[in-house]
Parts: C-alpha cells; sequence; structure tokens
C-alpha cells in the first residue's frame, strides 16, 4: 500500500519521456472518509438508494455506516420495517451498489441506540439490582412476604436472588433458602435485632432510543449471553444464513442506564472473585463514599461485570459476525469495564468527538452561543487507538462532529482541526456524524438528523465537501500505511478506579473523564509526556499479560511495533497477577520505569494471601540509589527504574522525545519498512518557518502537502547525530514528511523572498449560481464585504453559491511561484485561473500555490464561494415555513432544547478578503 507509483513512459515525438513518480499511495475506499447514515424510517427505495451513493462517491466519501432510525411524520406509508425482507432486498441492493461505486457498507447491528429491540423480552432485557430493606427486632418475624414492591418491577417479572440478614451484633445471615414459595421469611433473630437485605434481579426497563419501525422494544441484558444470542438470532434469521456482504457490523457508544445487574451475577461472581457477593450486599449498596473496605468489595463487583461485558457481549458479537465474514467496529467508550480490553477485542476500535476543541488558530470561528460546554480530550481517543496499536490493527476509526457546532454553523475551517486532533491521537479512519438519506421530494433542507453536522448534498457547502475529502483520503492513505511508531507503553492502572467507593457499577463515559480519568496520575503523566515530544500508547493488565520481551523491547503482538520501555505511573493498587507480569517482563530484558511503587493488590479475593506475595515481590526488587530521585536495579535480563519524575528515568536510559515538539508543532509518525512517516500539524496561533530535528538520522526527507496533493524533496540537514528539516507551516497548515532512501523526482519549493503582494480589493462582479430562498441579482463591488452587508434582503436570507470574477495584470517576467491568499473567506471556495482549476480552498488559511495557472499580461480569476446553510433556515423560521416535523425527539438546538433559527443575527457569508497574489523568487 505504501509503495510509490510505477512511473509510466509515454512516446513524444518519438522520445520515450519518464512520468513524475509520486510517493502518494492510491487512495482506497477505507482511505476516503466514511459517513454514518441515517435512513429514517427506513424510507428508502432503490431508485433513490442508487443516486444518494452516487452523490457521496462523486463528493470522494469512501463508504456508508447505516443506522436505521424513526423516520418523518406524514410519510409512514413509505416506512419498511427493519430486517423484513424487503429491508433485506434495500439493503442488498445498496451493497451492491455501493460496491458498483468502489464504496464500503457498515451496519449498526440494530436501530437507533444501543442494541435491542422486539425480540428482547423482560427476561433477556437489561438488568438492574433492586433492594429492599427490612427491621426485624430480636425474637420477632417479618409478617410481609418477600416480594418487590415497585409495580413496574413486578409487570417486569423481578427474582428474588437473596436474602441477607445483618444483627446489630455483628453477625450475618444468608437466609435465602428459608424464604417460602410465598415470599414468607420464616426466620427470627435471636440474639439481637437485624436488619434485612432483600436483593432482586430486577429490569432497567430502557427502551432503545431512537427506534426505527420494528425495531423498538427493550434494551438487551449485554452481560448475559443468552440475552445476546436471542438478540442476534434476529439477524441470523433475516440474514437467511447469507453473508450480507457488510464489511463490519457496528456498535454505537454503550449508553445502558443503570444496568448494574444480571440473572447471573451473583454466580458469575462466585466463579470469578471465589465468595459470596450476597453476603456482602450492605457493603455493595451502602452510600459510605469514603470506605475503602467498600471500595474493595465494589473493585471485584466492577471486575466482575468486565468480564461478563467483554466475554458474553463484545467476544460473542466479534465471533457471530465473523461467521459472516465481516467485522466488528465497537465504540467501547461508556462501558462499565476496561475500555483498553473491550476496544481490543474488535477488530475496528472506534473513538468519538463530542462537542468542540479550543484552537489558536487566527480566525478560526467559536462563538460561544453555538458550542457545547465540552471539549474533545485527545488522551481519551488514545484508548482506541492504543488497543489498536498494542493489537496490531491497521484502522481505528472515530465518529466525527457530533455537535461540533450549532445545527447549520458548521464550516470546514472548524471541522479540520478538530479531525488533525483525532489524527494526532492515533485515530487513522473518519466517519462524519453524518449524512441522513432524503428522498429528492423532500424540501429543502430535507430530511435532517438533529445531532449531525449535516453532511448532506442539501449542505450549501456540499459542492465543496469534495476538497475537504481529498485532504482526509491523503492523510488516512498515509496515517493507514505501516504501523504505529511509539516509544514508550503506559500501563493504565484502572484498579484504581474500580476502587472507587462511591456508586455501583462504573461507566467509563466521555462525558465523565474528570471522575475517572482528570484526578489520576496517569494522566497528568501522559499529558507531560506528550509535552516533551514522547509518543505512546496504553496498556491494560491483560495486554500486558501477553506482552513478551525480545531485544530489551517490549512486544504486544506480533503485528504491534515494539516499545523502547513501560511506564507504570503512580497507583495505588495493581493485581498481583499483573506485577509478576511486569517483573517477568524485565527478568526477560525489558526496561519498566515506575513512577511509584504500587501499595497493595485490589479487591477481596483471596486478599491476605494475594497481599503476603505481593509485597514480597515489592521487597524482591533491589532498588537503590543511582542518583538523585533515581532508584534502580538490574533484573534478571532486564532493569527496574523508579522516579517521581518520569523524564529522568527515561533520560537515565537515553529515550529522547521529538524536539520538534518545542517549536509548537504537533506530530504523529508511521513506521514504514524503509522509513517512516510523520505528520506534522500546526494549530498555533504563529507561522513555524524554521529547522526541525527529527529524532533520527534519515538519507532522504521528502515533503508531502495533504491539502494539495504536491510533494518535493526537502532541504535537510545532519547535526547533532540527527537530521534537520527545513519546514514552513502557516497556522492551521499540515504536512507530511517521508524519510527513506530514495529522491523525490523533484525538489520541494520553498517560498522566500516574496514580493510585492498584488492586491485585488476592488472592481469585482458577483453572481449567484445555486441556492436559495431565491437568487439574488447579480452585483458590482468596488469593495469585498458579505453578502449580509449589501443592503439587499435577498443576499442577507441566501444560503448557496455564488460567483466572484475579476481579471489581473502581471509583468513580462514571472516569478518562480505564486501564492492566491483569499484572506477571510466565509465559508469555502473554489477557484479557477485563467479557465484552469486552481482547487478548493476550503479551510484556513486560505492560501493556495498558482503559479503554474498563471501568464504574462493579462490574467482571469473566478471564486466560488458557498457559506453556511444558517441564514436560509434562519429566513425559513422567521416566516413559519414547516420543514422538521419528526417522530421521537423530533429536531433540537445544541442544548436539546426546541430548534428556532428567527432569533439568530446573520451569518456572515461570501468573500470578504483581502484577496491577495504574491511572488516569490
Amino acid at each position: 500500500m505504501i509503495l510509490s507509483l510505477l512511473a509510466a513512459t509515454v512516446s513524444v515525438e518519438g522520445q520515450v519521456k519518464k512520468q513524475a513518480t509520486s510517493p502518494w499511495p492510491k487512495v482506497e475506499q477505507q482511505m476516503r472518509p466514511w459517513t454514518r447514515w441515517w435512513w429514517m424510517g427506513n424510507a428508502v427505495d432503490e431508485k433513490n438508494l442508487s443516486a444518494a451513493l452516487a452523490a457521496y462517491a462523486a463528493a470522494g466519501i469512501g463508504g456508508v455506516e447505516i443506522t436505521p432510525i424513526y423516520g418523518a411524520k406524514g410519510f409512514e406509508d413509505r416506512y419498511i420495517d427493519f430486517l423484513s425482507p424487503k429491508w433485506i432486498s434495500m439493503l442488498n441492493f445498496t451493497v451492491k451498489k455501493a460496491a458498483a461505486l468502489d464504496m464500503g457498507v457498515d451496519m449498526n447491528t440494530g436501530t437507533g441506540w444501543p442494541f435491542g429491540g422486539p425480540q428482547i423480552t423482560p427476561e433477556f432485557a437489561a438488568s438492574k439490582l433492586v433492594v429492599q430493606r427490612y427491621t426485624i427486632p430480636k425474637g420477632q418475624s417479618l409478617s410481609e412476604p418477600l416480594l418487590v414492591q415497585d409495580e413496574k418491577q413486578k409487570k417486569a417479572g423481578a427474582v428474588l436472588q437473596a436474602v441477607t440478614a445483618y444483627a446489630t451484633d455483628g453477625e450475618v445471615f444468608n437466609l435465602f433458602d428459608q424464604v417460602d414459595a410465598t415470599g414468607h421469611l420464616n426466620w427470627s433473630p435471636a440474639a439481637a435485632d437485624a436488619e434485612i437485605y432483600a436483593i432482586f434481579s430486577g429490569r432497567t426497563l430502557q427502551q432503545v432510543k431512537r427506534a426505527a419501525p420494528a425495531g423498538a422494544g427493550y434494551t438487551l441484558d449485554h452481560l448475559d449471553k443468552a440475552s445476546v444470542d436471542v438478540y442476534l438470532k434476529r439477524f441470523d434469521q433475516a440474514f437467511a444464513g447469507k453473508s450480507p456482504g457488510i464489511r463490519s457490523f457496528f456498535n454505537d457508544s454503550y449508553e445502558v442506564y443503570g444496568a448494574n445487574w444480571s440473572p447471573a451475577f451473583l454466580k458469575e461472581f462466585k466463579r470469578l472473585k471465589g465468595y459470596n457477593l450476597s453476603s456482602h450486599i450492605r457493603e455493595l449498596t451502602g452510600k459510605d463514599s469514603t470506605s475503602t473496605e467498600s471500595g474493595r468489595l465494589k473493585s471485584d463487583y466492577r471486575e466482575t461485570m468486565n468480564q461478563l461485558l467483554l466475554e458474553n457481549f463484545t467476544q460473542n458479537w466479534t465471533e457471530w459476525a465473523h461467521r459472516y465474514k465481516s467485522k466488528t467496529k465497537n465504540q467501547s467508550h461508556g462501558s462499565p469495564g476496561n475500555l483498553l480490553d473491550l476496544y481490543a477485542t474488535v477488530d475496528i476500535p472506534e473513538t468519538e468527538t463530542f462537542g468542540s476543541s479550543h484552537f489558536d488558530i487566527p480566525g478560526l470561528r467559536r462563538d460561544k452561543a453555538d458550542i457545547r460546554n465540552v471539549d474533545p480530550d485527545p488522551m481519551m481517543s488514545k484508548f482506541a487507538s492504543s488497543a489498536a496499536h498494542t493489537g496490531g490493527k491497521t484502522l481505528v476509526s472515530s465518529e466525527t462532529f457530533t455537535w461540533l457546532t450549532e445545527h447549520f454553523k458548521t464550516s470546514f475551517s472548524q471541522a479540520k482541526p478538530e479531525a488533525e486532533q483525532l489524527f494526532l491521537s492515533g485515530i487513522n479512519h473518519i466517519f462524519y456524524h453524518g449524512t441522513t438519506f432524503s428522498p429528492p421530494d423532500i424540501p429543502f433542507p430535507g430530511w435532517l438528523f438533529y445531532a449531525s453536522a449535516n453532511m448532506v448534498p442539501a449542505n450549501s457547502l456540499w459542492p465543496h465537501l469534495k476538497g475537504m475529502d481529498d485532504y482526509f483520503s491523503r492523510c488516512q492513505s498515509l496515517l493507514q500505511a505501516g504501523k504505529s511508531d511509539n516509544e514508550l507503553l503506559i500501563y493504565w492502572p484502572v484498579y484504581d478506579a474500580w476502587a472507587s467507593p462511591k456508586g455501583l457499577d462504573m461507566p467509563m463515559k466521555v462525558h465523565d473523564v474528570d471522575e475517572w480519568l482528570y484526578p489520576t496520575e496517569f494522566y497528568r503523566q501522559s499529558l507531560k509526556l506528550a509535552e516533551l515530544g514522547y509518543s505512546f500508547d496504553f496498556a491494560s493488565d491483560h495486554i500486558l499479560a501477553k506482552a513478551k520481551a525480545s531485544r530489551g523491547q517490549l512486544l504486544t503482538s506480533a503485528q504491534a511495533s515494539p516499545y523502547q520501555t513501560l511506564i507504570v505511573p503512580a497507583a495505588r493498587y495493581m493485581p498481583l497477577k499483573t506485577l509478576e507480569d511486569i517483573l517477568a517482563l524485565a527478568k526477560n530484558g525489558a526496561t519498566v520505569i515506575f513512577q511509584e511503587l504500587p501499595e497493595d493488590v485490589p479487591g477481596w479475593s483471596n486478599l491476605e494471601q494475594n497481599r503476603a506475595a505481593f509485597k514480597s515481590l515489592i521487597a524482591g526488587m533491589g532498588l537503590k540509589s543511582l542518583s538523585t530521585g533515581l532508584m534502580g536495579n538490574t533484573y534478571g535480563a532486564g532493569q527496574l527504574l523508579q522516579a517521581r519524575d518520569l523524564h529522568q528515568a527515561l533520560q537515565f536510559k537515553k529515550i529522547e522525545g521529538e524536539q520538534l515538539s518545542r517549536t509548537g508543532l504537533k506530530f504523529i509518525r508511521r513506521k514504514l519498512n524503509e522509513g517512516k512517516y510523520y505528520f506534522l500539524v500546526n494549530h498555533t496561533a504563529k507561522t513555524i518557518d524554521e529547522w526541525i530535528p527529527l529524532q533520527a538520522k534519515a538519507k532522504t526527507i521528502t515533503i508531502l502537502d495533504p491539502q494539495s496533493g504536491d510533494y518535493g524533496q526537502a532541504l535537510t540537514q545532519d547535526k547533532e547525530g540527527r537530521t534537520w528539516v527545513k519546514v514552513c507551516l502557516q497556522p492551521g497548515e499540515t504536512l507530511f514528511l517521508q524519510s527513506g532512501t530514495k529522491k523525490a523526482d523533484k525538489s520541494w519549493v520553498y517560498l522566500s523572498q516574496p514580493a510585492k503582494a498584488l492586491r485585488l480589493d476592488k472592481d469585482w462582479n458577483l453572481h449567484f449560481t445555486q441556492g436559495g430562498p431565491a437568487l439574488p441579482a447579480d452585483k458590482h463591488l468596488d469593495k469585498l464585504v458579505s453578502w449580509t452587508a449589501l443592503n439587499d434582503s435577498l443576499t442577507t436570507a441566501f444560503s448557496g453559491s455564488g460567483v466572484y470574477s475579476n481579471t489581473f495584470m502581471l509583468p513580462q517576467k514571472l516569478q518562480r511561484e505564486y501564492v492566491l491568499d483569499l484572506g477571510k473567506v466565509n465559508e469555502s471556495a473554489h477557484v479557477w485561473v485563467n479557465g484552469r482549476d486552481a482547487g478548493f480552498i476550503w479551510s484556513i488559511p486560505f492560501r493556495a500555490r498558482i503559479g503554474k495557472l498563471l501568464r504574462p499580461g493579462k490574467n482571469t480569476i473566478k471564486i466560488e464561494v458557498a457559506n453556511l446553510m444558517a441564514n436560509r433556515i434562519r429566513y425559513m423560521d422567521q416566516h413559519h415555513m414547516p420543514w422538521r416535523n419528526y417522530h421521537e425527539i423530533n429536531f433540537v438546538n445544541i442544548n436539546y432544547k426546541p430548534f428556532d433559527a428567527s432569533v439568530w443575527e446573520p451569518m456572515p457569508s461570501g468573500l470578504i478578503g483581502p484577496v491577495q497574489i504574491t511572488g516569490y523568487n
């Protein structure tokens, strides 16, 4: 995949001339961005599916992820029941048509989210622990039967599972076998008053959210294999033993609320932890949020829940998908389990971005009223990428741009750095959130989903989407090449989180990172190491159990890249088995760096024996002072180090971070069979124009520009044992460096010695070409201003495209290169110079090289600008024009309130400038 394209030969006037050999790989379907594709009410048909897929392919989208959801009101006669023969026919048609367009198809294994539906009866529904308490005085008995009191739980068939008495003298009695068939307890406390805890296996009664026709029903019990099997059997029956041709089956983020139990939980807990949980119900359900002993019990409880989710759902579902020759793609975040293991179990781990991030890029709009008060955290995304990297998996994806801004106000300039931040976190496949199928007879804006960035043909930016799609495709073509190239493996001490005495189950939610992630030394040290230029992945206890030491490095799988050292951040709890595995790695030649030595083993299971063995291993490490702040010892063929300052220990081992990070550039590397890729990103407010050092020496460096697809041999110099590369990046720009032994067939053109800029600030003709609510009349502009400042109600309400045209003169002797700078653009542009396509200029800094298109004397320029949908939607709401009428949640704003654009201020639109053309010698 990463090999350069073969040079072709052509005959020109009798001579053989070689074409340029591009270092860019051929872009395949999985390298292009894909999109979540909502089928509203499953109201689809072959003719319009075909047209929609063709439009997506033309825009550069590589595949669709089908998610059926609720439908639009008034179109019920078009609805198709989920998994019905007609629905399967539509699916088969989609797969066949997509293949003809070189597109792929993924499919949600359900409708809406989370998994559930009509096949899930209460017996198989998501479960919750129901606790009822009673007090019995000494010598008396309980008169009322132990029956569940909640009427909803009665109807759902809640089952009594344990009865435990806690006497005031400290005695504990398990009394389940003393409850008769009518629910009466045949027992009385003889020596002291007693408190009775009766626990029932109840149901959460949660329904599938945003369900499609024939998709409504209870959410399934993910912890119970029988429930998962019943759920999947409906798909087996619909598929009739035939593979549907799906690339991968998808599962959205785990949003199963209050599901803290399963009917077999007591039995499974005893199997996994070796003691009876029913004897500790008071501690499990107590409100003491400070008790260490309660935290130990809850650690065992949460570890059991993790194991049940892993075995009975994630592994089970993945094995099921493999029987259909498909993969699984899972958003593990939000699950009450070890995210790394849950991500690692599936074929394609998937993270998500929710909300918008702050970037220092000048001119990047981030209006407070149009964003949610949440920032996507790159460290959160690294859980998914780490699972992929440690397992040697090629792909790791992301649901992208969910609630990036308020509806109809998302620009490509806002989307670009958000996606780049994902790339820097190790994500290499973008899934837009998303695209709604809408038939052509539905007036503007068509059918829309309420939490979407609206990547739909009705979007006024759609004509320019291919510019962004091509950029992402080029990036992903390189980021999917080779293997990850991270030097550090960082242990995630999940047992510290599981030991919290607060609450019961512990979903590791994106929105709760301030509880389970941010307060940890693991998180703080990860941030610090990233700032120092280190690259790393996270490892779970299970990943370390499978790891091996070889030639002083750590191997987590045969397909993964090796790591130079293992980092163990300060952790209170570590399982005995994990400490044994870590020391075995050191004994076999690995270097292990502890920030601090772990204090104890987690849980109550076999506590004293495990604790004694644990302390013995710690004592046997034999650490001694090596220098101020650094302890260490040789351990077998490897080495153990301990330092509060991890950087000190890394320097002691001569493991350095990338010094280029000191410039403000961010980066990620990929390791090739020969050489490496560096992805460099400038999200700062300054231009970075300087020599930057790479960690290792390289014979040659090629610069690849993912924006334009251009490339060239970089200027390099060797000093201080490293290769230094000359780079120049404006705020918001990126580039790739490819190190290797083969020189590019041309040199990179560096922009230096600028001539005086030619300003094109007047005499523009503006012609509106497509959009609405109506096309404004042509304009002649002596000054570039927003369409909303033209004193024309039509241009204020307009969303669509307008073409600016002008002419300019150049001298007979042209400069070596010219750069077109459009200045401020609201929001995207497509440029032609002298009738030739100069490409899409769709994001900040709105610059492009155009030297090859220019000529001496008179030149023409045409700039098509597309604005946001916002102004047209504002006009429609102000004039009470109906456009949103859906079942379920209908259509809400970014704060989940009823949507109303009539109160918005008009959004700036068009070419604002100043437009300049600058020559460079």
